[in-house]
């Protein structure tokens, strides 16, 4: 008999490709979204039957037939509900939700924000088109003010959510930003998302080319981006443009716009920190709408990344504790209760 272990072949991308059909409307977003997930699985040392990916309803939530893994298309803006349950009973699972501006921010929003509040240790995959895509071309809570769609004729007369302000808000412990059209940059922000420790919250500018396409061509085009686009560097200053020659300080709270082609220094400049909180919710402002004149760079990158206590960790400590001290539990006697009656017979 031989003694020989056999060491299993690495995985790569194809080993989490299923054989399902991808149906997703040619030139959709989500298909580069769907290969750098992909790319990056075989990066993690994670075992397939390890991973789970949870989704809710929306174009995007097909995304769990796509990946040779574990996964649950749930229902409409349960998927971090689902998601929530499942951590909780397997911790040791990896678990990534998907969802998308609709299914996570408008029917899903509650169990959103209560979820990165208890800081599961999951990662939340929002792809945003600014519009219901499955349902054919509805305003959804990130379209912009004036959008006209099938269900706004005369334009949207709402506000539009900035999600990551809806994360820092709800107390995310890891903030980011990335975008479909920058393959290299979406599987960084991907493999960071998995290697914190908490609740982790990437936004993924998503082209929805069949009934919002171009909405944020601004910041993908190559023509634009490097004016319009800041990416964030950890312990580096905020520089950007299309030879470098800009610059963003801050000007008490208020960043602003400097040129460094005309005397403004490096030196002077806000130097990036994903553990300041307070920046961070600066940076997360910056959120102009790019048609105006003076606007601000968008940034894209890690916003803000802090260590907390894992509500699974907190959960297990919790039981751990109580069955120490008290025992395990009987379900029967719970159920019976302390308090009982009996029911007399009835006089004749």
């Amino acid at each position: 008999m031989s003694d020989t272990v056999t060491t299993p072949a690495p995985l790569t991308a194809k080993d989490f490709v299923t054989d399902q059909e991808v149906r997703w409307c040619p030139g959709c977003g989500d298909y580069s979204i769907l290969a750098q997930v992909q790319k990056v699985m075989p990066t993690l040392g994670i075992p397939r039957e390890n991973i789970v990916i949870v989704s809710g309803i929306g174009c995007s939530s097909r995304f769990p037939y796509y990946m040779n893994t574990y996964g649950m298309h749930s229902i409409h803006g349960r998927a971090t509900a689902v998601a929530s349950g499942l951590k909780a009973a397997r911790p040791e699972l990896s678990v990534w939700i998907v969802t998308g501006d609709g299914d996570g921010l408008s029917i899903g929003g509650n169990h959103t924000i209560h979820l990165l509040r208890r800081n599961f240790d999951v990662n939340v995959l929002l792809f945003n088109n600014q519009i219901y895509g499955l349902t054919k071309g509805q305003y959804s809570p990130t379209s912009e003010e004036h959008k006209v769609t099938k269900s706004t004729p005369f334009g949207s007369i709402d506000h539009p959510f900035n999600p990551l302000a809806l994360a820092m808000g709800a107390d995310a412990s890891f903030i980011a930003r990335t975008m479909d059209r920058d393959p290299k940059h979406l599987q960084a922000m991907l493999i960071r998302s998995q290697e914190h420790k908490g609740a982790s919250f990437l936004e993924i500018y998503q082209n929805c080319n069949i009934f919002n396409d171009g909405a944020f061509e601004i910041f993908t085009e190559k023509k634009t981006k490097p004016d319009e686009v800041l990416f964030l560097e950890q312990g580096k200053p905020l520089i950007f443009g299309a030879t470098q020659n800009k610059g963003i300080k801050l000007d008490g709270f208020k960043p602003v716009i400097v040129d460094l082609a005309e005397g403004a220094s490096t030196d002077d400049l806000w130097v990036h920190d994903e553990k300041d909180f307070y920046k961070a919710q600066i940076l997360i402002r910056m959120f102009d709408d790019p048609r105006l004149e003076g606007h601000l760079p968008r940034p894209f990158g890690v916003f803000y990344e802090t260590e907390r206590a894992c509500y699974e960790d907190s959960m297990t400590m919790q039981i751990d504790e109580v069955i120490a001290k008290r025992g395990k539990g009987d379900l029967d006697k719970l159920l019976r209760g302390n308090e009982t009656w009996v029911i007399a017979p009835s006089a004749p």
